[in-house]
């Protein structure tokens, strides 16, 4: 198997107001957010279009569980399927099954220390206007 993560995918964090969180970044540091945080655009190796999430959840969210973690980072990955059969195959904890959206296709992992990691098989131009 070549490479496992290709980028950064989204950064994803738990706030005790999302809304306020979102308005804050973007008048004080200019993020251009919408209902669900920021995208971030840019080229991968091959020169594709590739973008990154940036997000604010609400506290109470139990999307970062089992982690008891305030935060999860996404990477962007290819090939999710293999990856995941060869995650299992050396012993890491997968969390759930792989679902599929029209923007791309997901799976979780815990790190050592417990930490949700979602792994994301983009389709970019899903967020394309």
């Amino acid at each position: 198997m070549k490479k496992r993560v290709t980028g950064l995918g989204g950064i994803f964090f738990k706030s005790t107001d999302s809304k306020a969180s979102k308005a804050w970044y973007a008048k004080h540091l200019g993020l251009p957010v919408d209902e669900y945080g920021c995208t971030f655009w840019w080229k991968d190796a091959q020169g594709k279009k590739a973008s990154t999430h940036w997000s604010p959840f609400e506290s109470d969210t139990t999307y970062f569980e089992p982690s008891e973690q305030p935060f999860m980072v996404n990477f962007r990955v290819e090939n999710l399927n293999n990856l995941i059969t060869v995650l299992k195959s050396e012993g890491v904890t997968i969390v759930g099954d792989i679902q599929t959206f029209d923007y791309g296709k997901f799976a979780w992992i815990l790190d050592p220390e417990g930490n949700k990691i979602e792994l994301w098989e983009p389709i970019d131009s899903a967020f394309e206007n």
